[in-house]
């Protein structure tokens, strides 16, 4: 008995999607290489899942570039920007004009100025004078900059020694009242175990004086 016939829609569940994708996927990529081997067809295969993800096949000995030139050439359709239909007038383009900055550069370094005239010399002085008057602006610009740090960390320097200072004398200040506690102290409990006549005295005014 046959198998029967699948109906084609969208299958919902996600794993049998994911599975029937890969096993289909696989399958069409055989197809591709065969047809491409029996008949010296040139195929190209590009295939995008539902996550984005690519998957490309091109027969042997081409590119999905040429092939994708080729069909761009036959059917007339633009499939690119115009600017962009001959990718190699593209490259050699964007070369020459690197060709062109590195001769620039050397010339900007003194090199290889020998070929250069009289008004091309003038051109390039002119272009050094310019960029030598930038880079100075701008170092003054830095340096200004690094003075004016420089000045707020001296002013933040001298107010944080300023306040270490305050309180080095505030904690030598508490220092010494808790010596002069200690000694009164110690003069109290010396004078209760003494007899009364034999005690020390608090240092008092001179009494003869005052009268």
């Amino acid at each position: 008995m046959g198998r029967g016939k699948i109906e084609i829609k969208r299958i919902e569940n996600s794993s049998n999607r994911q599975v029937t994708y890969s096993k289909r996927m696989k399958g069409i990529i055989k197809k591709a290489k065969e047809i491409s081997i029996l008949c010296d067809a040139k195929v190209p295969l590009v295939i995008f899942d539902s996550s984005g993800k690519m998957k490309e096949y091109c027969s042997p000995s081409t590119t999905l570039i040429n092939i994708l030139d080729m069909y761009h050439k036959r059917s007339e359709k633009r499939l690119w920007d115009a600017k962009h239909e001959n990718l190699s007038n593209e490259i050699a383009r964007i070369k020459k004009e690197n060709d062109n900055m590195q001769i620039e550069l050397r010339h900007m370094k003194g090199e290889d100025i020998t070929s250069l005239n009289h008004r091309e010399l003038m051109i390039l002085e002119e272009a050094l004078q310019n960029g030598h008057s930038s880079i100075r602006e701008r170092q003054m610009d830095l340096l200004m900059r690094a003075r004016k740090k420089d000045k707020i960390l001296e002013e933040e320097n001298k107010c944080l020694n300023f306040t270490l200072h305050q309180q080095q004398m505030a904690m030598e200040a508490a220092s010494c009242r808790d010596v002069e506690d200690d000694y009164e102290q110690r003069v109290r409990d010396y004078n209760s175990q003494m007899p009364f006549a034999f005690r020390v005295q608090p240092i008092q005014p001179n009494l003869q004086d005052r009268m």
